[in-house]
């Protein structure tokens, strides 16, 4: 059962973009009958001084790999395939499509119980159990500030934009138990609210009807939007920057897309 929440950082002028894109991230959650498909994408920002949106090329990527998921075309235990095969698509498109986002694949395969993931970038997932985390992704970085992503980018560009494979994902498969808590994001969340803030949150989760998850998703989605604002918060990414060297405090005003899961027992 999964709900999403999400804010643009543009979202006080009220820009909600048509489907599930919360200013340039973009997600979907996609089921088929062997799996439950989750994904979130980050696109990267710096295209809009080329004059490029870059909600298009995160947009493309996960509305693609959520058609391939609902025609069948993946197989489960390999979330780097829907990844590979939606990126593909992309760089075949007759549409020129410009950009490079993040991404964040997870798969949770009913028959197995056993749930795989695939993430480039510094998107990421949680899984919590027991009020613990008990599984997270790892976050990939070129250097600070500056996460593995998937580029398409103009001819005279090429090798100057950076530009990742989708066999470069970081991928993990791990079995998952009923009620277990999958908090799939983009970095606009864990940027803002360390672990322990989002644990506290989940704590409040009654059961796992749709309701109660939504309203789960969007407190900490809220938090982690009014966190980003404050300037004397001292932020997950103004840790890691003064780790850098770079003397930093406060949020990170950025795009925020939450989708939180439970597993539950399957009924039709």
């Amino acid at each position: 059962v999964t709900a999403s929440c999400g804010f643009g950082k543009d979202f006080r002028k009220g820009i909600l973009k048509k489907g599930m894109c919360y200013g340039d991230d973009a997600c979907f959650v996609a089921r088929h009958r062997s799996a439950d498909v989750l994904g979130v994408a980050d696109g990267v920002g710096g295209w809009r001084d080329y004059g490029v949106d870059p909600s298009q090329f995160s947009g493309t990527l996960m509305r693609t790999c959520e058609r391939l998921v609902k025609e069948g075309r993946f197989v489960p235990s390999n979330p780097v395939g829907i990844l590979t095969a939606g990126y593909c698509e992309l760089l075949q498109n007759k549409v020129p499509l410009l950009g490079s986002s993040t991404a964040c694949i997870v798969v949770l395969d009913r028959t197995s119980h056993r749930l795989h993931t695939a993430n480039l970038g510094d998107s990421g997932f949680l899984v919590v159990r027991g009020g613990e985390v008990v599984h997270r992704s790892d976050e990939q970085q070129h250097y600070f500030n500056t996460p593995f992503q998937l580029s398409i980018a103009p001819p005279e560009a090429e090798g100057v934009v950076l530009s990742d494979s989708p066999d470069a994902a970081d991928s993990t498969s791990f079995d998952v138990q009923l009620g277990d808590i999958i908090l799939t994001a983009t970095d606009g969340l864990f940027d803002n609210m360390p672990d322990y803030m989002i644990l506290q949150e989940l704590k409040k989760l009654k059961n796992s009807n749709y309701e109660s998850i939504q309203q789960t998703a969007r407190s900490i989605a809220e938090q982690a939007h009014e966190l980003a604002y404050d300037p004397t918060y001292m932020s997950p990414f103004a840790q890691f920057a003064c780790d850098n060297g770079l003397n930093v405090r406060g949020g990170k005003p950025d795009d925020i897309t939450v989708l939180l899961s439970i597993v539950a027992e399957y009924t039709d």
